[in-house]
């Protein structure tokens, strides 16, 4: 037998242009992404029944850290970039197979003019233009686990920063997006052992460039302004 392959069956569109700001986790912003078929699965009986289902699976690819060589420990940004665990423990992007695993909610589904039929979900932590794998059914009866346990994200999942935007700067941006940039800033996306009051940090967000100091656990916002226009 030869080296199983995989094929990208789709690719997202998401507000997030850059790696900085992606949410570290699937669900915890409310951000609306679609899902665009490549022509070679465009069949309508692939989506058969999925109008059924309320969340879906997304398996895709790390293709922004991707690595040649693997590393059996990593080092997690939310434990100060210092403690080493193992690779397995995480959800690091650095694996020996660069494989991500994402719980979406599905909106609906749209004919759209040369796209076939789009996905729309929200929740999803892609990377724009990330390829996707394969799409599997959510399971409520099985894939949900109230007794489960956290491990050390248990002990940061509370991390809330308190977000100030001059409401100058957030005019400039949609309305429907402004709740989304809210809730990516207030999960701090700094890595933990950053804790520099005079510096200021730059999240590209939905087609703007956003600006911001943190002093504390106060995070201001000091620009917003269309990406490129900054």
């Amino acid at each position: 037998m030869g080296e199983p392959s995989m094929k990208i069956i789709a690719r997202i569109v998401s507000d997030y242009t850059d790696k900085f700001g992606i949410p570290r986790q699937s669900g915890l912003v409310p951000s609306e992404a679609k899902i665009i078929f490549e022509p070679e699965f465009r069949d309508p009986n692939a989506l058969r029944g999925l109008e059924g289902w309320s969340h879906l699976w997304l398996i895709w690819q790390f293709s922004e850290s991707i690595v040649e060589r693997w590393s059996p420990t990593v080092r997690p940004p939310r434990l100060g970039g210092n403690t080493r665990v193992g690779v397995f423990a995480t959800r690091s992007p650095f694996r020996p197979n660069p494989i991500g695993l994402s719980s979406v909610k599905l909106v609906r589904i749209a004919d759209e003019e040369g796209l076939w039929r789009v996905l729309y979900v929200t929740g999803a932590d892609l990377m724009n233009g990330t390829p996707i794998y394969d799409i599997k059914p959510y399971l409520p009866y099985t894939d949900s686990h109230p007794d489960a346990t956290g491990g050390f994200a248990a002990d940061v999942f509370d991390h809330r920063l308190d977000v100030k935007i001059p409401p100058a700067l957030l005019c400039r941006l949609p309305e429907e997006k402004r709740g989304s940039l809210c809730e990516i800033l207030a999960q701090d996306p700094r890595p933990s052992y950053k804790d520099d009051p005079t510096r200021v940090y730059g999240v590209k967000f939905a087609g703007f460039e956003v600006k911001f100091t943190v002093e504390g656990n106060r995070l201001e916002v000091i620009l917003i302004e269309r990406d490129g226009e900054v």
